[in-house]
């Protein structure tokens, strides 16, 4: 015989964060404010997801994708500088 769910097991499930139990879209709030992330939804080639999913192995392939933009803004960073300290070697004021 089986059994039907009762109305408190249809409830979305609860998470806990410390001492507080939580629905599952103020966990994700919490988690968002405290890695300082933010949600956003992006269309990407295939080929560039199957990429990063292959080099991710079984580490999350968001991770690795998050970590390359930050080389690129870093990489840019970088290059405007040298760029600037070079013009300001070679031309004096």
């Amino acid at each position: 015989m089986k059994s039907t769910p009762s109305p408190a097991t249809s409830k979305s499930p609860r998470l806990r964060v410390g001492l507080k139990d939580v629905t599952r879209e103020e966990f994700s709030t919490a988690i968002d404010q405290h890695l300082g992330k933010q949600r956003v939804s992006l269309m990407l080639d295939g080929s560039i997801i199957a990429f990063f999913k292959a080099k991710a192995g079984e580490r999350g392939y968001q991770t690795l994708i998050n970590q390359a933009l930050h080389q690129v803004m870093t990489g840019e960073q970088i290059e405007s500088t040298l760029r600037r300290v070079i013009r300001e070697e070679l031309h004096p004021t």
